[in-house]
């Protein structure tokens, strides 16, 4: 059983490691956000700064004030533009944003910002395509999305296909599987919910919400995403009220490293330039959608009549999503100062490593570091660059639960952890001798200590500061469990759309089906892992929707033209 578990473990790392390595050829590589931000700044210029002249016609349509004599369609405009925010506005918003945080530091929320900006040109163009091309298929529903431009625009069904597989992927691995881990981990963290049990109560109500298709989404989003923004607001706002003197410094932290990467401080030990750049377009287009390809297939049920006026709606959506609630995450995070601090935690081991050698943060009453050489190789070391610091292998004794051997460090979450208690599989303190190789643990043992948190764990903290306390962690959970749930609802139809378009009607039904198995299982896999997979998912099927959207740039330009000419 033992031999079992650790193969386990050592398949969970390798598979982990490899994500790592198609994310470093994919998103993390140099060429991957020049594409994405790229193809916004183009269409910018192209079509004349798109996100600022038509921003005013976006509000004016979603609230009612648009051409309904001969529009076809299953949604207005503003169930439209909910049920694609319900897609956006999840976990990115919420763990999304500290994640970024604590791997590029407070930087990645300017690149956060740039990829918003031009991915409302991005969110413009795809949109309005969609919805030109958009069908109406043998049962009545309209159905609509990149797969069906790339095959009457570009004439190239295969690669249509290829977006469609790569959708489907997406739909489970991005707005799936991170949504009901997230909600399971706070849940469990704020409410001591068991994490199996949060997945299959809410993969019941999933299948139940599902089931109905669009206008029931719809329906569902349209309630949902103002109810959640409330919540959020109001929590966050309290938040930011009691740390005003802090708002300013925190804006201060995020442009001052933009183009150095972020130094070390506190239990933060620092990121680098690309880090910060590739973090920040990663988390913004995980959080906007941006060239994506996901939201135009909600956006294409719309019944406005013009294509370009639901792609000016569209265009409140990277707004809405990351301007605003990304930005109200961040400031609440920055300000409140928890992003440098230590907690008590349960360690992940994917995301723990043992390494040779005494190293400590130690820092003088001025704040600076008594041992700067430790922090500067330790940044090396977390940054991935070349370093000093080896990981450890060989025996390590444990005396009721804690570690006897003094010349090595354990790293937890990018941080030096402390108070270390190592327990046995059944919760008693430990006493053994652990095997360790290349930083990893082969035994199966249960680690807690202090270290920096993440994900939305690190939100929940930030809430739970000064004059909200517990009722904080209880309110981001509550926020989360919304946002994240509505985003799953929501990714399910982009799924289904995709499926239809591959194996007809006929093979939805199996896609939601195993859509909800996958939401359930999610529940209780390690984060680290989910999170990598949504990573290399989200950049794949980008690359052909960006692709498409370069090679029709002259049919976009023209409808803009004619809109503009006509009105």
């Amino acid at each position: 059983r033992l031999n079992g578990i650790c193969k386990r473990v050592i398949f969970m790392d390798a598979f982990n490691n490899f994500l790592i390595l198609l994310d470093g050829n994919l998103s993390g590589s140099w060429w991957f956000p020049a594409l994405l931000i790229g193809t916004g700044i183009f269409f910018t210029f192209y079509l004349g700064f798109p996100q600022f002249r038509f921003f005013g016609n976006g509000w004016r349509i979603v609230s009612g004030k648009y051409d309904k004599s001969e529009s076809k369609g299953e949604t207005t405009p503003f169930e439209a533009l909910t049920t694609a925010m319900s897609g956006a506005v999840g976990t990115g918003n919420i763990g999304g944003v500290a994640l970024a945080i604590w791997t590029g530091g407070p930087a990645a929320i300017f690149w956060m910002w740039i990829t918003a900006i031009f991915g409302m040109t991005t969110k413009f163009v795809e949109v309005t395509l969609a919805h030109k091309y958009r069908t109406t298929l043998s049962d009545g529903s309209i159905s609509g999305g990149p797969m069906y431009y790339i095959e009457q625009g570009l004439n190239m069904k295969w690669v249509a296909i290829l977006f469609s597989l790569l959708m489907m992927i997406t739909a489970i691995g991005s707005g799936n599987m991170p949504q009901i881990n997230n909600i399971a981990l706070v849940m469990n963290t704020e409410f001591a919910v068991p994490k199996l049990f949060t997945g299959l109560f809410l993969g019941a109500l999933l299948w139940i919400i599902i089931i109905g298709g669009i206008q029931r989404i719809a329906s569902v989003a349209s309630k949902i995403i103002p109810i959640m923004g409330i919540i959020y607001f109001g929590g966050a706002l309290i938040v930011l009220a009691e740390n005003y003197q802090n708002i300013i410094p925190s804006f201060n932290a995020i442009f001052a490293q933009v183009f150095t990467g972020s130094a070390a401080v506190g239990g933060f030990l620092g990121a680098s330039f690309a880090m910060s750049l590739k973090y920040g377009v990663a988390r913004g287009l995980y959080s906007n959608e941006a060239g994506q390809g996901s939201s135009p297939i909600a956006h294409a049920s719309s019944k406005t009549e013009k294509s370009v006026e639901q792609g000016m709606v569209s265009i409140l959506e990277p707004f809405i999503d990351t301007i605003v609630v990304c930005s109200i995450t961040a400031l609440v995070i920055l300000s409140s100062g928890v992003w440098t601090q230590k907690f008590d935690t349960t360690f992940s081991k994917t995301d723990m490593v043992i390494l040779e050698g005494v190293y400590s943060d130690e820092k003088n009453v001025d704040g600076s570091y008594v041992y700067p050489d430790h922090i500067n190789e330790l940044t090396k070391y977390v940054q991935s660059m070349d370093s000093d610091v080896n990981e450890f292998s060989g025996s390590l004794s444990v005396q009721d639960g804690k570690l006897i051997s003094n010349e090595m460090t354990v790293i937890h979450s990018r941080s030096i952890a402390e108070d270390i208690v190592i327990s046995s599989a059944d919760a008693e303190l430990f006493s053994g001798i652990l095997n360790v190789k290349n930083g990893k643990i082969s035994e199966q043992v249960i680690i807690e200590g202090k270290s920096l948190v993440s994900s939305a764990e690190l939100t929940a903290k930030a809430f739970s500061q000064g004059i909200l306390g517990d009722f904080g962690g209880k309110l981001v959970a509550v926020a989360l469990l919304l946002f994240a749930f509505s985003t799953a609802i929501a990714w399910c139809y982009y799924g289904d759309r995709s499926t239809a378009y591959i194996f007809g009607e006929r093979g939805v039904i199996w896609y939601r089906n195993f859509y909800v198995l996958c939401f359930i299982a999610a529940a209780v896999i390690d984060t680290t892992v989910v999170w990598n997979i949504a990573y290399v998912v989200v950049a794949l099927v980008s690359i052909p929707n960006l692709i498409a959207l370069f090679v029709l740039r002259k049919e976009m330009r023209e409808q803009v033209l004619n809109y503009v000419d006509e009105k």
